[in-house]
């Protein structure tokens, strides 16, 4: 195996982590808000450590759909979590890389001085996405109220029809795409048809991905999860959206979500809509000797890219290919890999783009096709669609969960990645020391 270069400069270290179970949408909003899933995710993790939550340089939370009460909400949690007011919290938002990204602007603030120890996560509530007011009834509104005279406010409300009361869903309109008109999943569409995935192979992922998540759950393998209780003393402690009898006859029943017509993509073979949040503690050299803390992980690169917004999906081929040039590796150097499962069609594509020559040369700027990725390296305990794809967490989890699968498998290298709404992709390099 080739050898990564060490960097003669400072080192980032994962020492611990902790998530939610990821909690599937239910059709109404779930038990807990945002900032509850994190705090309770954090909680845990910062009892069994032997520094004070006063002892973090800062606090980094990424998130896409915050409530209107959790205004960055990184600083809501922190303060939640003890951390204490001479703590920085802030809030990032990359999509779908919000809690990768938190990653990333951690190790960057470690390794420029600024930072030492630092709590950096992600998380999201989808089941409490708003519904909001169209503008036409926020004009509506405003002019009712703006009216002072009863002549005037008889006149505003002779205007109101009630086709003005129908809600625009925030999460159908956080997940479509403003600049191409496509939502996550048309996108998802077009890498199927870009590389001629059928459905046959998108239901097989699926299955495969209920199927791996479910053995991790029997074998006990998920030991990142922390068991969250609800006000009326229900708990939670595993990820419920995983399907234990998933067939690929029964998802073949399902219909098309996005293409009704011609398409592939349905629900089953989707991530599905869920809560949850993930946090890592990163820290220094100097802090993992000053506090002895255990090191599960060294962070030794990231890479962003961006890509057209239409094929979304292959984000993460767009960031893993340069990262892998700048480290000199090659497929067969890394030992496991996780790629966000937002859709089959989504991994599949970016297994077909490494192995197809001219998206090689023409979209990845190589001589030839980089390789073919072997499938039981990846996603080894499922992925989004089975545990769900809290948008803000997901970035955080797969990274948190490529450091377990390093250290049970006594592995050495990993990388995960995430494609991005918007088109673009996120990976980080980690290896066990």
């Amino acid at each position: 195996m080739a050898e990564v270069k060490k960097s003669s400069g400072k080192a980032v270290y994962i020492v611990d982590g902790a998530r939610t179970p990821y909690i599937r949408a239910r059709g109404v909003p779930g038990p807990f808000h945002a900032a509850d899933l994190a705090v309770s995710a954090g909680r845990s993790l910062l009892a069994r450590q032997n520094f004070a939550a006063s002892d973090f340089s800062e606090v980094i939370l990424g998130s896409t759909m915050p409530s209107p009460d959790e205004a960055n909400i990184g600083r809501v949690v922190a303060l939640r979590l003890g951390c204490g007011e001479q703590v920085p919290a802030w809030t990032v938002m990359r999509n779908c890389a919000s809690g990768m990204q938190s990653i990333d602007s951690a190790a960057r603030n470690i390794l420029a001085g600024r930072s030492e120890l630092v709590l950096a996560g992600g998380v999201d509530a989808m089941s409490h996405a708003p519904l909001l007011f169209s503008t036409a009834m926020a004009t509506w509104l405003g002019n009712f109220y703006a009216a002072r005279s009863l002549p005037a406010k008889l006149q505003a409300i002779s205007k109101f029809r009630p086709p003005l009361l129908k809600p625009v869903i925030a999460l159908l309109q956080g997940l479509t795409d403003p600049v191409v008109g496509l939502n996550m999943g048309q996108t998802a569409e077009e890498i199927a048809y870009h590389f001629g995935i059928d459905r046959l192979a998108m239901d097989t992922f699926a299955v495969q991905s209920h199927l791996r998540l479910a053995a991790a759950q029997a074998e006990g393998r998920l030991n990142e999860i922390e068991v969250m209780y609800d006000h009326k003393g229900k708990f939670y402690d595993h990820d419920d959206g995983v399907r234990q009898d998933s067939s690929v006859e029964k998802l073949a029943k399902l219909k098309p979500v996005f293409d009704r017509q011609f398409g592939m993509v349905t629900a089953g073979n989707s991530s599905q809509i869920t809560d949850g949040a993930a946090w890592l503690i990163l820290a220094s050299e100097k802090a993992v000797k000053k506090h002895k803390l255990p090191v599960l992980g060294r962070l030794i690169d990231s890479e962003w890219a961006a890509l057209r917004p239409e094929e979304m999906g292959l984000g993460p081929v767009h960031a893993m290919t340069p990262l892998m040039k700048r480290q000199k590796l090659k497929i067969d150097d890394v030992d496991f890999w996780e790629i966000n499962e937002a859709f089959a069609a989504q991994v599949l594509g970016c297994i077909e783009a490494w192995k197809d020559a001219k998206y090689c040369r023409e979209q990845l700027h190589l001589r030839s096709a980089f390789g073919e990725l072997d499938q039981a390296k990846l996603n080894v305990d499922g992925g989004a669609i089975a545990l769900g794809h809290p948008v803000g967490s997901s970035g955080a989890r797969i990274v948190l969960h490529m450091c377990h699968v390093l250290e049970q498998n006594q592995a050495k290298r990993g990388l995960a990645s995430i494609c991005i709404g918007g088109g673009q992709g996120g990976a980080m390099l980690i290896e066990r020391e």
